[in-house]
């Protein structure tokens, strides 16, 4: 399959020497940005066991949807022809052949834009109508409850829009228990309910109080274009069956059940949410933003929170994720504040592709997730607290500022089913295959079979001989495969974890960039764990973890890198400072949290040049993450010495793998 992929060119890392002695070199990276270049691939993809396609090098583009209901001529009218339909309390008036009024319901059924303002303490709207035209309902100051059904329903027509007109306020609710003509009739079953296509737009407000089942539900297409608009749903709050457009300006949702969904499962083409632009502050049961197939996001801010009980969770399956596209999620820009309890806070199936946006994620497992590929072609990402903080079979990133705070590994290349925060919670082993949890919901998981060759077209190196797989207490059990790549092209990455820092079970290949992790304390793991191989070519690494699992990037790198042990741990805030044999600095480091050993690697480690560690002492440098850089050294106590004769040199007391 043909794919248009994305391709961000970030500048180099720049380094700037400085020539007095014991000065650190700046790892900062520029903050220019190349021109996204579209180009077509001819690529293979692999079908995980949802049948979802995902492409493996960047993420798979989304498949083709099918088109909206959307219209230009949907959003104007002739003034001159609007029909009057008053709501009083307990009675309707409209003098119009198109509406037809028993007791305190109005039936439209004609096409046509119909004007409604008042209220009705128990009444209905209904459009019924045979005509392929558009119907319009003008919201003038509308205030309609029902006690036994739906407030508004649209029963049949070719589409219906609601105006919000300008700076009215208009409310809708619906009963608590609908009365049904018979056993076998289920809906309607939302305060605004459509069969049909509906739109929703304006410059008014509306609230909406689903007291039974969900707020506004459409069985066919959505569109929020306009308005400021509130919903309360004892379950789902915003519903399109066969896809949610959001191009509005406000959208609140409280919802017991998810916030904002779409549910075609029939259809490839249908349930996606294409987000265009708006703020949606969202808290829900279940999912806040959640789509049978894709979740696309151009723009907007967000405030997103689930809220389920982690034991009620695992008990009912209820899956609690902040955004879920099923087969792909896409995000170009936005400001997203996202909160999930006990579950990922970004989710796939298939594929996750981050283009942009500034994300501050707090996870009760995975902070983002995707089962086949996860690509960051850019954005600021913060995940404050995660059990993971990014997952996926294959990840990529291109560029970007990522910041992860994990209570297991950083940045974790696996294949297995989600849910092992959650089952970590309940006090249960973490691990892959069938020790991981899994919800309902996530019935297109992920099998285990990762995107084929998804290294071979990157050039990655086989396992060594004699490569141990990784492991160990506390550690995810995934087993090796060749086909699990980490891939570090540019921008900025930095891990503080409480298991591993970067671990692949598979192979790490890196390029450009910056990687800075403060690894675990713990021996068990490692902050760098890999099973097939660690190439690095280019960019800055620098980690510290504790010294019995710690490992460098192997010897099939073109850029040569340390691995240091120390005898004793070292109290977080250490520095660690390596100058060359003329004094000159090329790291100071200081961790953040207790280490015993340091891995670095960068385009100064020359072979044949000598280098002396030292320890403790002071900078007058800037630190940014760790890294001290500009002013001068003030030496500690000389740790040790090494000369560059290979690839990967160690010091220290021999621990770990290597």
């Amino acid at each position: 399959m043909r794919r248009i992929l994305g391709f961000a060119l970030w500048m180099v890392l720049v380094f700037s020497l400085t020539a007095c002695s014991g000065q650190g070199v700046d790892y900062s990276l520029s903050s220019a940005e190349s021109d996204y270049q579209a180009s077509e691939s001819d690529e293979t993809v692999a079908e995980d066991a949802s049948g979802v396609e995902s492409a493996e090098e960047t993420g798979a583009t989304p498949v083709a949807h099918a088109d909206t209901h959307e219209d230009e001529g949907d959003y104007t009218w002739d003034a001159s022809m609007v029909i009057p339909v008053i709501l009083n309390e307990d009675s309707i008036s409209a003098d119009n052949a198109g509406v037809n009024v028993e007791g305190t319901t109005a039936t439209i059924t004609q096409a046509g834009t119909y004007s409604l303002s008042g209220s009705l303490t128990d009444g209905q709207i209904v459009v019924d109508t045979k005509d392929e035209e558009v119907v319009r309902l003008l919201f003038n100051e509308v205030d309609i409850s029902n006690a036994a059904s739906s407030a508004v329903v649209v029963s049949n027509a070719e589409k219906v829009v609601i105006i919000l007109e300008d700076g009215t306020r208009n409310q809708v609710s619906d009963a608590s228990i609908y009365v049904y003509p018979d056993a076998e009739t289920d809906e309607p079953n939302a305060a605004i309910f459509s069969a049909s296509d509906l739109t929703i737009t304006g410059n008014g407000s509306l609230t909406v109080n689903g007291n039974s089942n969900d707020g506004i539900a459409s069985k066919d297409g959505l569109i929020i274009a306009g308005g400021n608009i509130t919903v309360n749903a004892v379950d789902d709050g915003i519903r399109g069956k066969d896809y949610v457009v959001v191009e509005g300006e406000s959208i609140n949702i409280v919802s017991k059940g998810d916030g904002l969904k779409s549910d075609n499962a029939e259809d490839a083409a249908k349930g996606f949410i294409d987000i265009k632009s708006g703020s949606l502050n969202i808290t829900s049961g279940g999912d806040a933003i959640t789509a049978q197939t894709d979740v696309i996001i151009a723009d907007g801010a967000f405030e997103l929170q689930t809220t389920a009980d982690q034991n009620d969770q695992i008990e009912e399956a209820v899956s609690t994720k902040g955004i879920k596209g099923a087969a792909n999620v896409q995000i170009s820009n936005g400001v997203f504040n996202i909160n999930t309890a006990s579950d990922d806070a970004v989710h796939s199936n298939g594929s996750i592709v981050i283009d942009g946006g500034v994300f501050e994620i707090s996870a009760g497992d995975d902070g983002m997730h995707a089962d086949a590929t996860l690509t960051v072609n850019g954005g600021e990402i913060n995940i404050k607290k995660s059990y993971e903080g990014l997952e996926s079979a294959v990840i990529t990133i291109n560029a970007g500022d990522i910041n992860v705070v994990a209570s297991d590994d950083g940045i974790n290349v696996a294949g297995g089913n989600d849910g092992s925060g959650m089952m970590q919670a309940q006090g249960m082993r973490p691990g892959g295959g069938m020790g991981r949890g899994m919800r309902s919901d996530d019935t297109a998981m992920f099998s285990g079979e990762p995107p084929a060759d998804a290294g071979a077209a990157q050039g990655m190196t086989p396992p060594q001989d004699g490569q141990m797989p990784g492991g160990g207490m506390g550690q995810e059990t995934f087993s090796a495969n060749t086909n699990y790549y980490l891939y570090i092209n540019d921008g900025t990455v930095v891990v503080n974890a409480g298991g591993d820092g970067l671990d692949a079970n598979g192979a790490i290949e890196m390029t450009g960039g910056v990687v800075i992790v403060n690894g675990p304390t713990q021996q068990g793991n490692g902050a760098l764990d890999y099973d097939a191989g660690f190439k690095i070519t280019g960019g800055v690494l620098v980690t510290a973890g504790s010294a019995g699992m710690a490992m460098a990037p192997d010897s099939s790198s073109s850029q040569n890198s340390v691995l240091i042990n120390f005898d004793t741990s070292m109290a977080a805030g250490t520095p660690v400072h390596i100058q060359n044999d003329t004094g000159e600095g090329i790291l100071t480091f200081a961790p953040a949290k207790d280490f015993q050993s340091i891995t670095f690697s960068s385009p100064d480690l020359t072979t044949g040049s000598t280098y002396v560690v030292f320890t403790g002492g002071s900078s007058s440098g800037t630190g940014t993450n760790g890294l001290l850089q500009g002013g001068s050294y003030s030496a500690g106590a000389q740790y040790s010495s090494f000369t560059i004769a290979e690839v990967v040199t160690q010091v220290g007391t021999r621990q770990g793998r290597y």
